[in-house]
């Protein structure tokens, strides 16, 4: 080839793309009436006045959208399929579905306190013989256990031989009724100091008193104490052993505040004991103590259970676990119990109808009125993943796919966590798909670009925050001083942006205890906003309670830097530490 040809062909070839080029259609780009800024769908700080390759990955740009939803309702990001697969976008349906939370309980095996019996002295005399000379002795039912001997007790015993020598000698005359009254009268009293049929029939026999008397154990159990040494004198009424029956025990079990919405009586509890690895205990709850401990903010949690085997021994350390499965609205639950019939005493007595208990004679109860439902229609809950919210305080937002590649952010209130599932209760319906992965990814997109974000919610407007700040703090201090009376100020106040409108809302609610629990997710959206932009017109102090919450603890500004709590009130006042001092922006 002629060497003069070689820049004829470049040219050639240049004038080719040129044309071929330009004669391609161009990406559609929405019309918009705006210029359209192109960013990168796996680095959105990329945004670029013009299409090309996005400068930290080579990827092709792509238009950005509208930063929010045509409705108004919340933060909208769109992505293209590329864009979702990089970004590792998994969705989830929103349904309905019986759910289980797990609870964890520790507790020691105890007495069974009705199993329980003191052998006293009925009357005062010496203790001449103990048959048991220790505790840990296993007795049984009429086994003999001590000979006291008693000046009263013999005196006695002359009254009954006497009184029956006479009534045996009597005959059928007139005076007969009234000696078998004094007869009956000394073995009455006999029998009141503790001896048996057979004792007082043998000395009848027998026509001569003996000098000592042996007590005999009433049940069979172990000896578990023992409260007298052999010779020493002892009063009327003093103890000398404590029989257990160990054939039946106790499990008290410690359960937490937070968990004590999910346990119900009769309730089934599976534990384990190091003893005896392997083995499965099981049985219901038959007791739930009324009183809580404030040290520990536990309950005691009693299971009561037959030990024919004696392999449950007292003080024994034990891990049970009770399976709840959860109900919309805070119920339980348990499909053995549908429709069914309770002992208020004896949970292992379940019947179709109403009735008695056939042990203790009490009244039966309905299942529904121990907190039980039926697993059917509106009693399933609406449930989400446990990775499908992000958790800001007392906030959960999710992110709503409302067509393929297009996602919302919205508020939605939750309710308990069952293990992998959150149950919902408002701000979704049954169907919608949430994000359950790539939803952090979304919203820090939106946070990235300086677009909206569910996380850090706008604040309101300069002369909203105002307002809501100073009604804000009026009610932080009728809350201190157990009163609430501000709710129709809420209702009333000036239109505010989404969340501050739900979290006003919830504050027009004239409930002590529900103004509470919304003064706490308030406090949660305020404290974030004001770390953003200051405080508008003053310093404003940040205290935290760890009790609050129902023991997650909860956040709440003051201008007084002396603590007054306002979840609690005059019942703990003083509650809680000073986290920082929000100060106005210079």
């Amino acid at each position: 080839m002629k060497p003069y040809l070689i820049p004829c062909l470049v040219a050639v070839a240049l004038l080719c793309g040129y044309f071929l080029g330009s004669r391609q259609e161009a990406p559609e780009v929405p019309s918009t009436g705006t210029p359209t800024v192109w960013t990168c769908s796996m680095h959105p700080q990329v945004r670029l006045p013009e299409e090309g390759l996005c400068p930290i990955c080579g990827m092709e740009l792509i238009p950005e959208d509208s930063a929010s939803d045509a409705h108004g309702t919340g933060p909208v990001l769109t992505l293209s399929p590329s864009a979702r697969k990089m970004a590792e976008i998994e969705t989830a349906v929103v349904e309905r579905r019986p759910v289980s939370r797990t609870i964890r309980l520790i507790g020691t095996v105890a007495y069974d306190e009705p199993g329980l019996r003191w052998i006293s002295a009925r009357v005062g005399g010496r203790l001449d013989r103990l048959y048991v000379d220790y505790t840990g002795i296993p007795v049984e039912e009429g086994d003999h256990l001590v000979d006291i001997y008693s000046p009263e007790l013999l005196q006695a015993q002359r009254e009954l031989t006497s009184a029956f020598s006479s009534l045996s000698d009597a005959g059928e005359g007139p005076d007969r009724r009234f000696l078998q009254a004094n007869l009956d009268s000394v073995r009455e009293k006999l029998r009141r100091w503790g001896l048996s049929e057979d004792q007082i029939a043998a000395m009848e026999r027998s026509g001569q008193p003996s000098e000592h008397v042996t007590i005999h154990s009433p049940i069979s159990g172990v000896v578990v104490q023992k409260d007298a040494i052999e010779g020493m004198y002892v009063k009327s009424g003093s103890n000398i052993y404590l029989i257990a029956d160990l054939a039946r025990v106790w499990v008290l079990f410690d359960a937490y505040e937070a968990d004590l919405a999910w346990l119900r009586y009769g309730q089934e509890v599976e534990f384990r004991t190091d003893a005896h690895p392997g083995r499965v205990f099981r049985g219901p709850i038959t007791f739930l103590d009324p009183v809580l401990d404030t040290r520990t903010r536990t309950l005691k949690v009693r299971v009561v259970m037959d030990n024919d085997e004696a392999l449950l021994k007292p003080d024994m350390l034990v891990r049970g676990v009770v399976h709840a499965r959860l109900a919309h609205g805070g119920g339980v639950m348990e499909s053995g119990f549908s429709g069914k019939w309770i002992s208020p005493m004896h949970p292992e007595i379940i019947k179709d109808a109403p009735g008695i208990c056939d042990r203790c004679g009490m009244d039966l109860v309905s299942a529904e009125s121990l907190g039980y439902v039926d697993e059917a229609g509106d009693n399933i809950p609406l449930v989400i993943p446990a990775s499908a919210p992000l958790l800001t305080g007392e906030r959960a937002v999710v992110y709503v796919e409302t067509e393929p590649g297009r996602y919302e952010g919205r508020q939605v209130e939750l309710g308990p966590l069952a293990d992998d599932h959150y149950l919902v209760e408002s701000g979704l319906s049954e169907g919608e798909r949430v994000v359950v992965r790539g939803n952090f990814r979304i919203d820090s997109a939106l946070q990235i670009q300086a677009r909206p974000s569910m996380m850090n919610p706008p604040p309101p407007p300069p002369e909203s925050l105002g307002e809501l700040l100073s009604l804000y703090l009026a009610t932080r201090e009728e809350l201190a001083r157990d009163t609430y009376s501000l709710a129709p100020r809420w209702e009333a106040l000036h239109p505010l942006p989404a969340p501050w409108k739900n979290l006003a809302r919830d504050m027009a609610d004239d409930s002590l205890p529900a103004a509470r629990t919304a003064f706490a997710r308030l406090s949660s959206t305020l404290v974030e906003t004001l770390r953003g932009t200051g405080p508008p017109d003053r310093a404003l102090h940040l205290f935290h309670c760890p009790m609050a919450g129902e023991g997650r603890g909860a956040v709440w500004l003051q201008e007084d830097p002396a603590i007054l709590n306002p979840y609690f009130g005059a019942g703990m006042l003083k509650c809680g530490t000073l986290r920082e001092t929000l100060v106005p922006a210079p």
